[in-house]
């Protein structure tokens, strides 16, 4: 069953809209607290024992179930998801007013909405809506037929006991290379006579599989594989029949360019844990970005919605860098912009024309790594990456460009959803130097809101809040994920 937004003008999908509105109706909430006790019983009697109800009562297909987890706002026209997410991000940035013009010396006030203090811009939406992920895992479980070696998403929970595994060839965010690899995985684990790895206690082997893409249609598969009491020359076996399978067998219509192995006793393993076996073909596809050439290897980091990427990078670097057009071009603003928690260096690479300098602050050391490679990639030259905790490493590079009379443009930070560590706002909060911050947050009203707080509220020595407030001045909201309730946000503060 197909579905599409369209559907949603007849009165049958009205009423399941009706449905999805009841069920959906805290989605938008910016109270954490309360999703996260959403359908849970009251604290006096949430230990009473209750009749257990029967599971999937709803007259929702499957299809429409999972469309309605993982595409909340499938059934709502673009327009419409833009409007919805504009006023959810107004409602959390006139929180952030309503925090700010409270007594933010003691202890955080509760979250009342005052009127808006600065401009929020209309969202900007994502240049493709249909099929844009250029990264999807896919889990392996029970379907709707029992079977326990079927490929796609889970609808329902362990609590429950519900858990469902569904095909997600509807889902309107899914690029129809990612679906095809799901089935014909699917198809292998069905063939193999090892069993699916559904929980590690329970043995058996194959798991999920993680497909990445790139805007050129070049595809990289990631198998992740539980031994159990395996010999390696029996992994390499099943090794041997995967490989077999796609590139000389049916999953041949996949084309993969590459074909990765990873052998993984625990649910999520980094690459130095255990590493990414290259079973065929080349160790990494590439991506462009505003003109610039990325590197993506098996578990690298980039946004997965690469024309939306761009609209959000471009964004970031006018505010981090803001200057005017002068002839054929634009002028070169100079000094030195500071890329905070830097990732794989995209936010710097990309801004790097404007400035003399760009010096990125990451604690991974492997992204560290991937962001010198991007850089050498394009011929950038003006960029450094220097690994490490931020608060250790700002002040000393911060007496560093004092010294040495350089002048800070702006700092950018773009942390992931549980924001950044108070001891990385207190480095940035008290460099005095530093006038200019662009905040981008995948979740604002999570922990950012706290990370927000602390950039502007009155010197806290307690907190050790001690340089000047910054005061938000500007958001842009950008729509990095249609179908779904999932915005970016780029707030600048200045001082």
């Amino acid at each position: 069953m197909a579905l599409t937004a369209t559907c949603s003008r007849s009165g049958f999908v009205k009423r399941k809209f009706l449905y999805w509105r009841q069920t959906n109706s805290l989605l938008f909430s910016t109270n954490d607290s309360i999703v996260a006790d959403r359908g849970k019983p009251s604290s006096k009697k949430r230990w009473r024992k209750c009749p257990q109800k029967p599971p999937w009562t709803d007259p929702l297909s499957w299809n429409e179930r999972l469309a309605d987890v993982v595409t909340p706002l499938w059934r709502l026209t673009y327009d419409e998801q833009l409007e919805l997410k504009q006023k959810h991000q107004e409602r959390i940035l006139s929180q952030l007013c309503g925090y700010l013009s409270g007594d933010l010396h003691s202890q955080p006030p509760s979250p009342v909405r005052s009127k808006l203090r600065f401009p929020v811009l209309t969202v900007l939406p994502s240049p493709v809506r249909d099929g844009y992920r250029n990264k999807s895992t896919f889990s392996v479980n029970r379907g709707m037929d029992g079977n326990p070696k079927t490929v796609g998403f889970y609808v329902g929970t362990n609590r429950m006991g519900n858990i469902v595994c569904v095909n997600g060839d509807h889902l309107l965010n899914m690029p129809e290379k990612h679906k095809l690899v799901a089935r014909c995985y699917q198809e292998f684990i069905r063939l193999s006579s090892l069993e699916p790895c559904l929980l590690f206690h329970t043995g058996g082997h194959w798991r999920e599989i993680t497909v990445r893409t790139n805007t050129k249609g070049q595809t990289m598969a990631i198998v992740y594989f539980h031994p159990q009491m395996l010999t390696p020359e029996e992994v390499a076996v099943h090794k041997a029949e995967l490989v077999d399978y796609f590139m000389r067998g049916p999953g041949s219509v996949c084309e993969l360019d590459s074909l990765f192995f990873q052998e993984s006793t625990m649910t999520r393993c980094t690459h130095e844990e255990s590493p990414y076996e290259l079973l065929h073909g080349q160790p990494h596809i590439y991506e462009e970005v505003l003109g610039f050439k990325f590197r993506i290897s098996a578990d690298a980091f980039f946004q997965v919605n690469q024309a939306a990427a761009e609209v959000l990078y471009g964004k970031v670097r006018d505010l981090c860098v803001p200057n005017h057009e002068e002839g054929e071009g634009r002028t070169k603003v100079g000094g030195t912009l500071l890329d905070v928690c830097c990732g794989t260096g995209a936010i710097g690479i990309t801004t790097s024309p404007r400035v003399d300098r760009i010096i990125g602050i990451e604690l991974i050391e492997q992204a560290v790594e991937d962001a010198r490679h991007n850089a050498a990639l394009s011929n950038v030259l003006n960029c450094e990456f220097i690994p490490g905790k931020a608060e250790v490493v700002l002040p000393r590079l911060m007496s560093q460009l004092s010294s040495a009379g350089g002048s800070v443009v702006a700092a950018v930070v773009n942390p992931a959803r549980a924001g950044l560590h108070h001891s990385v706002v207190q480095a940035l909060r008290n460099q005095t130097s530093i006038r200019r911050l662009v905040y981008v947050s995948c979740k604002p009203d999570g922990e950012a809101m706290r990370n927000f707080r602390e950039l502007c509220c009155a010197p806290d020595p307690r907190k050790k809040l001690t340089g000047e407030a910054f005061s938000p001045t500007l958001a842009v909201p950008v729509d990095m994920f249609p179908h779904t309730p999932h915005c970016e946000l780029v707030l600048l503060f200045e001082r």
